[in-house]
This record gives structure tokens, C-alpha cells and sequence, in this order.
């Protein structure tokens, strides 16, 4: 009996206790203290009077990233991106030398002709005489032509000037806030964390939570990635929705031209007799450029948004489609071959699988196309319909961004360098040199 009502009391105070509890609980307010430690990536600004006085050509540096590539003569232009210019002396193709770089802060594409090269700098299109590799000058500066592309990538400020970098700057908040079962939200893009428009990395631990010499050439050549290219006199630049042209007549004085809205997504531009082949994510756009300064567009070869450049020979194009979050699909990696012989209506004959094609190029029916991280493939194109049958060679231990084939001398960058190949003989490439990058980013 004793025992029955000692249990009876227990449970009597156990619910006393627990009512005074609920009591109180309702009475207070839930705080939490959240502390988050994140680094976010702070612009570093250039005003534009900076950033045109620090134009200069240095010794040699060491090549530490690399983007588009450019022949000249016997001279390898490659760009560093955002940096300059490297320029290379490459008469002896198994020893090449670099001999000076061109330091242009915001330089991403190029193109020469007449010993004049023209450089992109943030806003500004540069003349640069380079007659003496040795001793290169700045011949002019046309001011702000690039403003609206500035604009539209979001890396310039009126007040502040021109974003040429972005360095880390950690963030530690204390925050105590009424807690209502969840923490504070933050957009996540990828590993990144985006906080009032700028990109920050949440460390999600320390937080609560053969000596030849090239036959002299008035205008150089570009590889399949180019933006800028040269053809009768004129200059032509792409954005990623418009065409701006320049009359170069007078190599030290271009005169800005027509500016052609042409759509979104605009990536390449390849020059052919007298058209102009724009690759763009949504399709293959054909130009005719008999009148040089008022391209005009003749047709469009849609096909599902990826990347695309695209190089042309005879009557045939070849464009290569690759997917990828950068590209905006992820299922897309193939070679599209296109009957141009009718302009203003392309048709696509046949398409082959590819690992992950990027840049590409052909000479006299040997094509040449980069597979990233894949390596480099060669075919024997001259039968359209059995090119992925005529595998002529596949070189996989290195990484193939972009290549210029040219008077049976191969220009390839990729991920580890420069390198350079004798296709005289296309079933049996030689390995002739290689510039080594020393890179901290991965090319895209």
C-alpha cells in the first residue's frame, strides 16, 4: 500500500514539473546565436587612367596561363588572359624563344596584319607596332570602344573603374535571432556562396555551419576560339551578342564601323573567302562579306545550346558541339559536319560522338580536333561520311584546347603548355617542342 502511494506522488510532482516548465518555456522568447565564417571575393579596381599608363613591354616572364593563340610570320603571339601578351621567335620550330611579353592589362583577343597588332584592353582596342618583335611600341589607343561589352560583363564601375582582379577578404558574423526551426538561407552557385551579388567560399568547417622559315604573310592566323579576325582591310570583334567592325585601311588609325546586333551566345568567328562562320550556343550563323563593311547575314544552322567553334574548307564546315554546365547543357559532345555549298542553306550531313571537344582546325582535308582533358585526335576528312573510320592518330597524355595547323606545322595550347607538331606526314605526326606553362588556373 505504502508503495502505491509513494508512485502516486512521484507522478503527481513529475506533472506539476513538467506544467511549470511548459509555463516558462511559453514565457521566454527562442534565441540562437549563429557565427559564420565565410571569405568573400572583394573586386580590385583599376581606374582607367591606371590602367592605360600601365601598358609595357617587358624581358620574358614566365608563361603562367594561357588563352588564345596567334601565327604570325615566324612568331607565336600567345595571350595570357587578362594579363599580356608572350611573343614568341619561332623560327626554329624545336626551339622556340620567347622574347619579350607585351604587358596589356584586360587582353583576351588579337589579330595582326602589316606588322600591326591589335589588342583588346578592357574599353580600349590598341595598335601595337610590332615590325621589331624586339622593340614593340604602342602606335594608338581608341578609347572606350569596348565600353558596352565592359558593362554588360559587370566588370566596370563608374565610380570605382574597371574590376582586373578579385582577392579573398574573410567574414566573421555573430548573429542572435529568433529561431524558428530553420538557420539563415543563403543561393549557393556551384562551391560558392553568393552574398549581396559577390561570390564567397563558406568554409563549411570553421563555420556553425626543322628551321623553316613561314612564307611572309600580311595577316596572321587565329585559332578556332578567336573573337577578333582581320579580312580586306577590316577588323571585326564579337561580343556575346553583337559584331563591331573597324576599317584598318590605315593600319595606325582604325576607324570604328558598323556595330550589328546579331543575337546571344555569339562564342567564335572564322574568316573563309568571302564569308565570315560565327559559331554561337545555339548554332552555326553564316555571314557574307563582300561588302566589308556591312556583313550580311545569310543563314542560321540551329542546333541544341552548347559551345561551338567552327573552321571551314572547300564547301564543307566542321563544328564542334560540347556540353558542360559552361556550355548550358550537359549532354551534347559531338563533331557536326555541314554542307555550306548553298550558303543560305546549310545542311547538316552527319554527326559523330566526341569525349569532349573544344577547339579545332583543318588543312587540306586533315582534321585536327581537341579533346580537353581527352587529348588531340586526327582524321583523314576527305571522305565526309567516314571520318570517325579514319582515325590517322589519338594522342591522350595531354590536355587540347586550340590548335592553328598550318604549312604542315601544328600550334596546340592546352592545359600544360605549348606544344608543336610536324604533320608532313599525318599518319606519323612528330613531336617537335614544348613552352611549359607554370599554370594556377585551369583553362576553361
Amino acid at each position: 500500500m505504502k508503495t502505491k502511494n509513494t508512485i502516486r506522488i512521484a507522478t503527481l510532482i513529475i506533472g506539476i514539473c513538467i506544467a511549470a516548465l511548459g509555463l516558462m518555456i511559453t514565457g521566454c522568447e527562442d534565441k540562437v546565436e549563429i557565427t559564420q565564417k565565410y571569405t568573400i571575393m572583394q573586386p580590385v579596381y583599376l581606374t582607367p587612367t591606371e590602367l592605360r599608363a600601365s601598358f609595357e613591354v617587358t624581358q620574358p616572364i614566365e608563361v603562367s596561363n594561357t588563352g588564345k593563340i596567334y601565327l604570325y610570320q615566324n612568331y607565336i603571339l600567345l595571350n595570357e588572359p587578362g594579363k599580356g601578351i608572350h611573343v614568341i621567335d619561332n623560327t626554329d620550330k624545336k626551339n622556340p624563344e620567347i622574347i619579350s611579353f607585351i604587358n596589356i592589362p584586360g587582353n583576351y583577343e588579337m589579330a595582326v596584319r602589316g606588322d600591326r597588332l591589335f589588342a583588346d584592353s578592357y574599353l580600349d582596342l590598341l595598335v601595337i607596332d610590332i615590325s621589331d618583335p624586339k622593340n614593340v611600341t604602342l602606335s594608338k589607343r581608341i578609347m572606350d570602344i569596348f565600353l558596352n561589352l565592359a558593362q554588360q560583363n559587370e566588370y566596370y564601375d563608374k565610380e570605382n573603374g574597371i574590376v582586373v582582379d578579385f582577392e579573398p577578404k574573410e567574414i566573421i558574423e555573430v548573429n542572435e535571432n529568433e529561431f524558428n526551426g530553420s538557420f539563415p538561407s543563403y543561393y549557393y552557385y556551384g562551391t560558392n556562396m553568393a552574398v549581396k551579388g559577390g561570390f564567397t567560399s563558406l568554409d563549411m568547417a570553421t563555420s556553425s555551419f626543322s628551321p623553316e622559315s613561314m612564307p611572309a604573310m600580311q595577316t596572321g592566323i587565329g585559332g578556332s576560339m578567336a573573337r577578333f579576325t582581320i579580312m580586306k582591310d577590316h577588323l571585326y570583334s564579337i561580343d556575346n551578342n553583337s559584331m563591331q567592325v573597324f576599317d584598318i585601311s590605315n593600319l595606325d588609325n582604325p576607324v570604328p564601323g558598323a556595330h550589328l546586333n546579331i543575337g546571344w551566345g555569339i562564342e567564335t568567328i572564322f574568316p573563309y573567302k568571302d564569308n565570315l562562320f560565327l559559331g554561337t550556343q545555339s548554332g552555326m550563323m553564316i555571314y557574307d562579306n563582300t561588302n566589308p563593311e556591312f556583313p550580311r547575314h545569310l543563314s542560321t544552322l540551329s542546333h541544341i545550346v552548347s559551345c561551338d567553334p567552327v573552321v571551314v574548307e572547300n564547301d564543307i564546315a566542321y563544328v564542334t558541339l560540347r556540353g558542360g554546365t559552361g556550355c548550358r547543357n550537359t549532354a551534347s559532345n559531338q563533331l557536326d559536319v555541314v554542307d555550306i555549298s548553298d550558303l543560305k542553306h546549310p545542311k547538316l550531313l552527319v554527326t559523330y560522338p566526341m569525349t569532349n571537344p573544344h577547339g579545332l582546325g583543318i588543312d587540306n582535308g586533315t582534321l585536327f580536333i581537341c579533346e580537353g582533358n581527352a587529348g588531340l585526335k586526327v582524321f583523314d576528312a576527305t571522305d565526309t561520311y567516314k571520318i570517325s573510320a579514319n582515325l590517322l592518330a589519338y594522342y591522350g597524355e595531354f590536355d587540347a584546347f586550340d590548335v592553328i595547323p598550318y604549312n604542315n606545322n601544328l600550334i596546340l595550347i592546352g592545359n600544360n603548355g605549348l606544344y608543336q607538331f610536324d604533320y608532313s606526314n599525318p599518319k606519323d605526326i612528330k613531336f617537335l617542342s614544348m613552352i611549359s606553362v607554370s599554370r594556377d588556373q585551369p583553362m576553361p
